[in-house]
């Protein structure tokens, strides 16, 4: 495990943070030259970038905070504030999926605003956001977090005493649910890549990622460590809230593959 690569000064150069920003300029770059191969605005893709990379960080807090109230409680500013009440500097607790959401949220009052076929920019930014997801969760793992739960399978891992992961499963082997995690991102984005080479309907390849990216973080959560109060009972079994979210974010996935399928014709505009 390595949350910091290394230091500059002061500056602490951390694993996650670094994974992050090479999926942040990989994707922009990505983006701008798809862009241009379907004929949409360079210049509009990287204003939209701006408000996505923000919008990813804002997101991915928004949603953790929201879903672990309990450890903010008497202390409600460490939630916003760069400078934590320890002393630590930072934003200690992501959540992607919130991330995620945010910027389809973004990317959709965006493409209202400037009047860009939404459909057809979801699939210029699809291949990047499965790319994101792949480097992230590398960063994820050398950090210790987003840990599973004890296994006995060969490629178990045991985290330092000092992660997040081996303060809770001190000296036990886990599922290394944060690699679990980067395969399918690397087996998403390689499907839409092989995906992209035939013409298909605008709005094809951001369907395929949602309901791949649904499938896939809802079956590993079953797999991944979450606390008691991360979780809610249905049905006589229990299921943590992203799953939920993934769950919708398939059933979003397919019904947008039906409706754009239904309504346009290869090469054509969203209607």
């Amino acid at each position: 495990m390595h949350p910091i690569l290394f230091r500059l000064g002061a500056l602490e150069i951390r694993s996650y943070g670094l994974a992050l920003a090479i999926s942040f300029v990989v994707g922009i770059f990505w983006t701008l030259r798809r862009s241009r191969q379907r004929g949409i605005d360079e210049k509009r893709v990287l204003d939209l970038a701006m408000i996505l990379i923000i919008s990813a960080v804002v997101g991915s807090r928004l949603m953790y905070v929201l879903t672990h109230l309990h450890e903010f409680k008497g202390r409600w500013l460490d939630t916003i504030s760069p400078v934590q009440s320890s002393g630590d500097f930072g934003l200690p607790g992501l959540t992607m999926l919130g991330g995620v959401l945010l910027c389809l949220i973004s990317l959709v009052v965006f493409t209202r605003i400037y009047k860009i076929p939404l459909a057809r920019l979801a699939d210029v930014l699809a291949p990047s956001f499965a790319f994101g997801i792949f480097l992230t969760r590398i960063g994820c793992f050398l950090a210790g977090c987003c840990f599973g739960k004890p296994c006995g399978l060969p490629w178990a891992v045991k985290f330092p005493l000092n992660s997040p992961a081996g303060s809770v499963y001190l000296g036990e082997h886990i599922h290394p649910t944060q690699l679990y995690a980067s395969l399918y991102g690397l087996i998403i984005l390689t499907v839409i890549i092989l995906l992209d080479r035939k013409t298909r309907f605008d709005g094809f390849l951001m369907s395929v990622f949602f309901m791949m990216y649904g499938v896939s973080r809802f079956t590993i959560d079953f797999f991944r460590f979450y606390s008691t109060n991360d979780k809610f009972l249905l049905l006589g079994s229990y299921f943590t809230f992203n799953q939920l979210i993934s769950f919708l974010m398939f059933i979003t996935g397919l019904i947008l593959f039906i409706v754009f399928s239904r309504k346009q014709k290869p090469g054509k505009e969203n209607p």
